[in-house]
């Protein structure tokens, strides 16, 4: 079984910054691809940002930053000149080969940012 574990997050005045991270931990052989996905109130869940061996996708260009620790099988995601806009739950997300050979996806259980004065 494969885990995602997301740590960060909180509340924080429009124009802030905030950090996600999310940590993959079990029986990973290789990770094909990890990214952020968020839901705001109300609305579907849609792509923040993703990782895989083509590079990084960026929805959410110039303010948020995503990069991965393979070392430490961690994802990150900077948030920077947060809108109230940016509120929802953010999900971890990773495409996983595991150590008995198959490939599935996997979630976190999602942590909450709210930007709110």
């Amino acid at each position: 079984q494969v885990q995602l574990v997301e740590s960060g997050g909180g509340s924080v005045q429009p124009g802030g910054s905030l950090r996600v991270s999310c940590r993959a931990s079990g029986s990973i052989s290789n990770i094909l691809a990890m990214g952020w996905y968020r839901q705001g109130p109300g609305k579907q869940r849609e792509l923040v940002a993703g990782v895989t061996a083509d590079g990084i996708v960026d929805s959410v260009k110039g303010r948020f930053d995503a990069t991965t620790d393979n070392s430490k099988n961690m994802m990150y995601l900077q948030m920077n000149s947060l809108e109230p806009g940016d509120t929802g739950v953010y999900y971890c997300y990773a495409r996983v080969t595991t150590t008995r050979g198959t490939t599935s996806d996997y979630w976190g259980q999602g942590i909450q940012v709210t930007v709110s004065a």
